[in-house]
């Protein structure tokens, strides 16, 4: 991969990881303001389906064929299910442990959770064996949390 593409990778992976903390902020007030966390989650995934709608409508995107639904296996289907389990915890969290030591555990979590998807291939991701220093690196953002919360 040239190291330009690279370079404008990481940038969008940042930029993602910026919008996921405001994402958690915003639903965290909405869950304030209209007094339900299952329904602050509710309004944002509606507004995330518009858009993601719109973004395919707007880039000519085909509709998938009714072939290609039946041979997708039905756990391709369930993202929206931890989705929900993701951004529901989140709601709940962020207002009694706050922004950065929700997201702490949940990058944690997630690195530890990548490991391991990683190491055995689990549903089609790329195989990464595990190293020390993959560990250590996991190790070290497990440090980070504990820093983050004292």
């Amino acid at each position: 991969m040239p190291s330009s593409f690279l370079n404008i990778a990481y940038l969008l992976a940042v930029g993602a990881g910026l919008s996921f903390v405001f994402q958690q902020a915003v639903n965290a007030n909405l869950r304030a303001e209209i007094g339900s966390s299952w329904w602050a989650g509710f309004i944002s995934y509606l507004g995330g389906t518009l858009v993601m709608f719109a973004a395919a409508m707007a880039l000519r995107e085909p509709w998938p064929s009714i072939q290609a639904i039946q041979q997708s296996h039905w756990i391709s289907w369930s993202g929206g299910l931890f989705g929900a389990i993701y951004i529901g915890i989140s709601i709940l969290l962020i207002p009694r442990l706050g922004a950065a030591m929700v997201i702490a555990l949940f990058v944690a979590g997630q690195m530890i959770g990548s490991l391991a998807f990683d190491h055995f291939g689990t549903l089609g991701v790329p195989v990464h064996s595990l190293s020390l220093s993959r560990l250590l690196g996991a190790a070290l953002l497990v440090v980070g949390v504990v820093l983050i919360r004292s």
